[in-house]
C-alpha cells in the first residue's frame, strides 16, 4: 500500500504526487504517480524506483525530485 502525502504538485498539465511504500527489507521505497487528463482521456503513470532508504522522508524527497523532473522534461 502506497502513503500518498497529499501534497500533490501541479506542474503545467501534470499532476505530480509523491508517495512511499513500506518495503519488506525494512526500508522505504520512493513511488510517484504523474497524472494528466480528465476523465475518460486521463493517464496515470506510477513509477517506483529502486532505492531504499532509511526513512519515509527522504523517500518522499526523492519521488518528488524524480516526479519534477519527468514532469519538467514532458
Amino acid at each position: 500500500m502506497y502513503k500518498n502525502n497529499n501534497k500533490n504538485l501541479e506542474v503545467g498539465r501534470y499532476v505530480v504526487s509523491p508517495m512511499t511504500q513500506a518495503g519488506n527489507d525494512g526500508g522505504f521505497h520512493a513511488v510517484v504517480s504523474i497524472r494528466s487528463g480528465q476523465g475518460m482521456a486521463s493517464v496515470d503513470r506510477v513509477m517506483q524506483f529502486t532505492p531504499s532508504f532509511v526513512s519515509p522522508k527522504a523517500a518522499l524527497r526523492y519521488a518528488r525530485a524524480e516526479g519534477l523532473a519527468w514532469a519538467n522534461c514532458h
